[in-house]
Order: C-alpha cells, then structure tokens, then sequence
C-alpha cells in the first residue's frame, strides 16, 4: 500500500505518516502542497491510513509518540526530522520518499494524485531546480546569453547598411532594392517569434536557442558568398527568420528566473539589446565598409554570432519550469520505482499542443484589445527608428559631409538615450511597481508597471521635433545628433514597460505574448525604411519627420487610458490559451 510521507516547510507544520501499526517509521521528510488541511504550527499530524481513500487523521502534541513507537525525534529550522535511530528503515516500495534526507529539496513538492495512481511533482519554495531559486551567477549567465542573442540579431539587420552603396555598385541595382535586404530581414524577423515562441512553449527554451541561432550563424555565410542581389536578399531572410527567437522567447526566459518584484531592472538590460543593435551595427559596418570590403561585414558576423552560439551550447541552461518540472518527474519516477507525473503536465497529443501553440501568439494579439494597442504603438515606435537609421547615411553623409566611418558615429545619440534610461528610468519602474503593490495589499497588477510609460510617450514625439526641423535647417549636426537622445530614453521606457506588462499578463505563455508585440513591430519596421526616401523627398526631413512626430503624440494617451480601464478590459475579454 502506497502512503506518502509529507511535511509543510512553509508554513511550519508536519504531518507524518506511518503505512501500518506493524511498520513503524524511522525517517521524515518535508512536503509542500500536501492535500491535507492545515493545522496549528507546533503541532504534529500523525496518519494512520488504511488507504489513500480512508485516512483517519489525528492532531497531537509535538511531544506524543504513537501507540507504536512511532516518533518524529527532532524539529530544526520547522523543516528537518532527523531519523529515529532505535527504528529500522521502511522499504522503499511503501513510503514516499527514498531515505536520503539530504534530498529534501528534490522529494519536498511530491504529492498523491486523487486517485492515488501517481505522485504529482511540483517545486518546493526551496527547490534548487527551480530557476527562480537558482543562484545569481546561474541566472546572469543566461540573461548575458539570451542579451548577446538579442543584441547581435538586431545589429546584424542594421550593419551592413553604412555599405548599401557598395552593394548597389557591385550588384548594379538601385538603392530602392538593396534596401530590400534590410526589409526582408526584418520580415523575417517578424515571422521567426511567430514560431519560436509557441515552440519554445511546448519544448523548453535551450534547444529553441541552440538550433536557431546555428542556423542564423549558417546563413551569415550565404550572405558573404552571394552571387546576386536576389541570393542576397534571400539569405537575409532566412537569417532573420533564424534570429528572431532571442527576441521572442527572451522575456519569458527572464520571467522564468526572476520574480516580478525584480524583473523590471533585468528586462531593462535585456530589451537594450534588441534597441542598441541598431544603433552600433552602422558604427561598426561603417569603418568595415570604408577600409575592407562589404563581404568582410559578414564574414565578421560569422565569427560573432558562432562565438555566441558556442557559448549557448556550453553555458545556457533550460530555464522552462513544465520542461524541468517533466525531467524531475522522469528522474523521480526512476529513483522511486512509482508512477510520477510533473504538475505542470501537458497530456495531450503533441500535434493538438503544436496547433494551439501556433495560434497562440495570433490570438494573444487579435483578441486581447490592450496587447493590440500596446502592439501598434511599439510598432510605430520601432518602424521609427529604422526609418532614421535608414535616413542618417543621406542626413550625415549628403548633408553634413561626413565620411561613412563617421557619419556611423551619429547613432550614438539613440546608445545614450538607451543608457539613461536603463539608469535612470528602468529602476522608477521596478520601485513603482513595489510601491502600489505593497498599497494593494501585495497583489501586483500589469497595470503597476506603466507609470514611466507616460514619461516615455512624451518624450519620443519631442524628439522626432527637433531632429526633423534641425535637419530641415541645417542647424549643426550635434543638435540633430542630442535630438535622438530623448528618442532613445523614450524607446526604453515604453518597451520595457510593455514587455513587463505582458510578462505580468500571461506568465506561462510570456513569450507568445511578447512575440505578438514583436511580430507586428518587426513587419511596421520592414516596411517603414522603404517609404522613407519619397517620403523626404516630398516633403523634407522637417514635415516628413512631423508626420511621425503626430502620429507618436497621438498615442501619447494611451499609458494613461490602459492605467485607467485597462484591468477591466483585461477581464472582460478574457482568452483561453490552452
């Protein structure tokens, strides 16, 4: 007969369990979750089932023994039993944990199933499987992985842009199609989230990682050996396609290891990555153009991007709570001899999990109206940015008469704007946070994490303004140059703000959520380079930039409006996931 052996660590009780009056019991460990009630602390539950459907349960002092010697010897830190040393040790085939009580932290979250066929494994608050329990060197070595990712991707769809007349000379098209190259990357980028993240769901984060990131080392060769435009702009694609899923699947790795009374600072390091790409990708493939040949752009990418992909299959670690939660079910299972099954289990076919998991960034996005805005105002804000980045070789370099080396030095402004904003702004976010969560009784809400937002939504149309007129002038270059600093404070406000706000409104499914976003803002951002040059040529960098400055002020409102009603709609249209 199967009798578990549990003790409540968190809440300071212990039940113990002996099968039989015949077999006395010599050795407690500590369970959390147990199905048993709740009983005073300082007080022992001793149960004398006769099965799991027909457990009488008695409350006794700490200091009774049972009619049969039965006895817990020692309570230390409201956790440890040490053994009765005059009692033998049961059979491992009737009770619910092995003797070593050195494994407490591994057997602590076990319970029975309600039918009693299996033991369901769940973390204990200490378990030191659970990525939220790892140590700090454990985590930090993952985020600097999955930050490398999305730095290096986002760059890679930027650097070679410095070059773009190199490219059109060589391949002999016009600048309208080599710009192609930057579009179909970031398409690609696009649909890439819309794959990796469901997948990432369904099987673990690491070799999601692993294999896409081999692969968009692969394609950076296909790009420093292509023939003609056309193998140019395909490769693009496809590097894009393989890049995307640090982007996607970063958050929720971060909201795998970090509570949410500390994630704002790391997912502020974190989404740097995706935003700084942009910015030194032109500084560096300005100088690799201007001295090497544009090929040489890639052949560097290579080198960069296996050194990061080397790193992930040494040092990255899985990180997906029902992926490890299923490994320790296995290794459980194995070591007890009895059935075990993850409490996170997914028991369905893999096909129907593969189909719900593909819809699921889809449905996130179109039926949940706030992901929707928050969607489209990222969107525009980042379609924004590579609209300038594509716009400064023919600001700096046509207007300013700068060489390609430095006119790549002008996007330092957007770098420094990033950087105040991680220093300044991304801890008000996390402290805000705290502060209306303590106030709500230590309930957090999405909504606690958007108060920065409206700084940032002020300060991204304020400076669209001054770039655009300042070119339209010729003022000094310096001042268009400061004018994208508070761009770059803004940027980071909103995205961090946005992303924690997803994290916080689909926990399990953080990275299909952030895909969503990330899927409309990369195909904005494709398509927004490419009207660009008509764009100033009708109506100069002065109005030309404005439009964009509009349309931002227009949104202005809308940390405000989903701060106000956003709870309420959240409720309101409710999403089944699963």
């Amino acid at each position: 007969m199967f009798n578990p052996v549990a003790m409540s660590a968190s809440l300071g009780r212990v039940a113990v369990e002996h099968p039989t009056s015949e077999e006395p019991f010599s050795q407690v460990s500590t369970a959390v979750g147990t199905r048993r009630n709740s009983f005073e602390i300082g007080e022992v539950s001793v149960l004398d089932p006769v099965g799991p459907e027909d457990m009488a349960e008695k409350t006794l002092p700490m200091t009774t023994t049972s009619s049969t010697s039965t006895r817990a010897e020692d309570l230390i830190l409201n956790t440890k039993i040490e053994p009765a040393s005059a009692t033998p040790t049961p059979d491992a085939s009737t009770i619910a944990q092995p003797p070593d009580l050195e494994k407490y932290d591994t057997y602590a979250g076990m319970k029975l199933s309600e039918d009693g066929s299996s033991l369901i494994i769940d973390w204990s608050p200490t378990d030191p499987e659970n990525p939220l329990n790892w140590p700090s060197s454990k985590k930090i070595t993952n985020v600097t992985c999955i930050s490398l990712m999305a730095l290096l991707s986002p760059l890679t769809s930027s650097m070679f842009t410095p070059a773009l007349p190199n490219i059109e000379s060589e391949f002999g098209v016009g600048t309208s199609t080599a710009s192609l190259a930057v579009t179909t990357f970031v398409i690609g980028f696009g649909i890439g989230p819309l794959i990796w993240a469901p997948l990432s769901e369904v099987f673990g984060r690491r070799w999601i990682y692993v294999i896409t990131y081999s692969a968009f080392t692969v394609f950076q060769v296909g790009c420093a050996l292509s023939p003609n435009i056309a193998a140019f702009i395909v490769t693009r694609f496809f590097a894009g396609f393989f890049g995307a899923s640090g982007i996607s699947n970063g958050g929720g790795t971060i909201s795998d290891m970090y509570a949410a009374n500390v994630r704002s600072k790391v997912i502020g390091w974190y989404v740097l990555g995706p935003l700084l790409g942009p910015c030194i990708g032109p500084i560096a493939g300005g100088f690799i153009a201007e001295n090497l040949d544009w090929r040489w752009i890639f052949w560097i990418l290579l080198i960069t991007a296996g050194c990061n992909t080397a790193f992930a299959v040494i040092f990255l670690k899985e990180s997906y709570h029902p992926t490890l939660l299923a490994r320790k079910a296995a290794r459980v299972q194995e070591e007890l001899g009895r059935p075990c099954r993850s409490k996170m289990a997914d028991e369905r076919p893999l096909f129907l999990r593969l189909r719900i998991a593909i819809v699921r960034p889809l449905k996130i996005l179109f039926m949940q109206p706030i992901v929707f805005l928050l969607a489209c105002y990222m969107a525009l804000i980042y379609g924004t940015l590579y609209l300038l980045f594509t716009s400064f070789p023919a600001v700096f370099q046509g207007i300013y008469g700068m060489s390609v080396g430095i006119s790549g030095l002008a996007y330092l402004g957007c770098g420094i704007g990033f950087q105040i904003a991680i220093i300044f702004g991304v801890p008000q976010i996390q402290k805000i946070y705290n502060q209306k969560t303590e106030a709500n009784g230590g309930i957090g809400k999405p909504e606690f994490r958007l108060p920065m937002a409206r700084y940032g939504a002020v300060l991204i149309p304020v400076g669209l303004f001054v770039y655009g007129w300042t070119v339209q002038y010729k003022i000094h270059y310096i001042v268009p140059i400061i004018a994208t600093v508070p761009f770059g404070t803004g940027m980071i406000l909103i995205f961090n703000t946005t992303n924690n706000y997803f994290i916080d409104s689909f926990t399990r499914y953080s990275a299909s959520a952030i895909s969503a976003g990330a899927v409309f803002r990369a195909i904005v951002g494709a398509v927004f380079p490419l009207f660009a040059p008509a764009m100033y040529k009708g109506l100069g960098y002065g109005w030309g930039t404005s439009v964009l400055g509009f349309a931002a002020v227009g949104l202005v409102g809308a940390p405000w409006a989903i701060m106000r009603w956003g709870e309420g709609i959240r409720e309101r249209y409710p999403i089944k996931l699963d």
